[in-house]
């Protein structure tokens, strides 16, 4: 399938699934699911930093329109989707990535995955919930739904994968 077609299809599926779906979802705790960090992640490897921030404003601005979140999810899949190529180059082999692979858990492995994804889905939520919450004095309280949110949406975006994704030929 073309890369284009895959991509727009999968931009679709997490729109509906953050807005329709998750934001739906209370579970307490401050706790918010999202997964739409995922898409983000798992654009291909060769994708520049300008397409990178258009596609997570674009997708951070349908999600708050659906949720009136006024550009909570805007900023925070900005912000994401800028430090994404650093965050890559640091965790990257030396011979650089594969460009048949996709950044997943399946075609990069279980210990880079956790490593390169928690730390951007970490920032994505930590970002999130600073903007939402805009008080220092409540810091306790933004890092409290940050590392509740981030497990909980880590594992959502897990299982996620595996039903997404196929697991690509290159090896």
């Amino acid at each position: 399938m073309n890369v284009v077609v895959k991509n727009s299809i999968r931009f679709v599926i997490f729109v509906l699934l953050q807005a329709l779906v998750f934001n739906q979802i209370e579970i307490g705790f401050g706790i918010h699911l999202m997964v739409q960090p995922l898409f983000i992640m798992l654009l291909p490897f060769e994708t520049g930093i300008f397409t990178l921030m258009i596609l997570g404003f674009f997708l951070g601005l349908i999600i708050d329109i659906f949720s009136n979140t006024y550009g909570l999810h805007a900023s925070s899949l900005l912000i994401m989707a800028y430090l994404r190529p650093i965050i890559f180059k640091f965790y990257g082999p030396r011979e650089g990535y594969d460009p048949l692979k996709e950044p997943s858990i399946f075609d990069m492995g279980s210990r880079w995955f956790l490593f390169v994804f928690g730390y951007l889905l970490l920032i994505h939520h930590f970002w999130y919930f600073l903007v939402e919450i805009f008080r220092f004095d409540q810091f306790l309280l933004i890092l409290q739904k940050t590392i509740f949110s981030v497990i909980i949406s880590y594992l959502l975006c897990i299982v996620l994968q595996t039903f997404i994704i196929k697991k690509s030929k290159a090896k």
